[in-house]
């Protein structure tokens, strides 16, 4: 009696410890899990270990880079839309100014499939599905409007409304997006005037054929600040955004989702909001013409 009773004991005190270690392993577990959780709700937690240099995050972008996407063609100063947009996901992923480095790359590289010797790119990339089959692409940081630009002494330069437009000769590119704003939304009483591409619709232009041309914003801050001297952006259409720039990642890199969170806190503070008035609406001296 007295050995089966102690081979009982035994057995109890086994299935005690067995149980405690259980219990032990679940805890630590659970842990686990709560810490991974805080992680993937905090961009620097999550940014930790996920660039390609430990240590260190590493952005591309254009080379030259223009204004107002960056300043002087200086990104690390953080001037410019794209490189203020950079610095503040940068600071959200818990890389201060010395543990940032910017470089250089062409645009057709950047979305090519393949290994990025960057953490991420900003240039203006707009978020499609057929690029997502090569890189990955963060979540939209700037949706482009429509613009109205064309030659400051036009009598499109003083327009305020969408009803200052209806009685202007319009351009505009075929099959695009800004055809379809342009007849749907402005509606002008003139006839659109319908061109091949951007080339052309500048040709009408800068013959006054026509009294402006619609575009999204980053094509028509380019033309007038590069292409074609005595132009100005008369404003941009409030609500008329249809594409989203995005970031560029390489393929299933660790970092997209960190990048994300960043953004979406940047959106939640309120600071991309102000980066984007700063220098998208303020610096470009493109006003926001009301829709109505």
């Amino acid at each position: 009696m007295k050995r089966v009773a102690l081979v009982s004991l035994a057995g109890v005190l086994l299935l005690s410890a067995c149980g405690s270690d259980t219990k032990q392993a679940a805890t630590t577990t659970a842990a686990a899990a709560t810490t991974a959780a805080a992680a993937s709700q905090d961009p620097a937690a999550c940014a930790k270990g996920a660039t390609i240099t430990a240590g260190t995050l590493t952005i591309a972008t254009g080379d030259p880079a223009y204004p107002p996407y960056v300043i002087d063609d200086k990104p690390e100063a953080g001037q410019g839309f794209e490189a203020a947009v950079g610095q503040a996901v940068a600071k959200q992923l818990g890389f201060d100014t010395a543990t940032t480095k910017w470089v250089r790359t062409a645009f057709d590289p950047a979305i090519a499939p393949g290994p990025k010797d960057f953490d991420f790119n900003i240039q203006q990339f707009t978020i499609t599905d057929d690029r997502k089959k090569g890189v990955d692409m963060s979540e939209g940081y700037y949706t482009a409007p429509q613009a109205v630009f064309g030659l400051s002494d036009s009598p499109a330069a003083s327009a305020k409304t969408i009803a200052d437009l209806k009685g202007l000769k319009i351009g505009v590119a075929g099959a695009t997006t800004s055809l379809t704003f342009v007849e749907d939304v402005i509606k002008p009483s003139a006839k659109v005037q319908v061109f091949d591409d951007n080339a052309a619709t500048k040709l009408a232009l800068q013959s006054k054929q026509i009294d402006a041309m619609v575009s999204d914003l980053p094509t028509a801050l380019y033309i007038t600040g590069v292409e074609i001297e005595g132009t100005s952006v008369y404003g941009q259409i409030a609500g008329s955004g249809t594409d989203q720039f995005g970031l560029v990642l390489g393929k299933d890199s660790k970092l997209t989702d960190c990048v994300n969170l960043a953004i979406a806190a940047l959106k939640k503070s309120g600071d991309l909001d102000k980066i984007t008035t700063q220098w998208m609406a303020d610096y470009t001296k493109a006003p926001v013409i009301a829709a109505s």
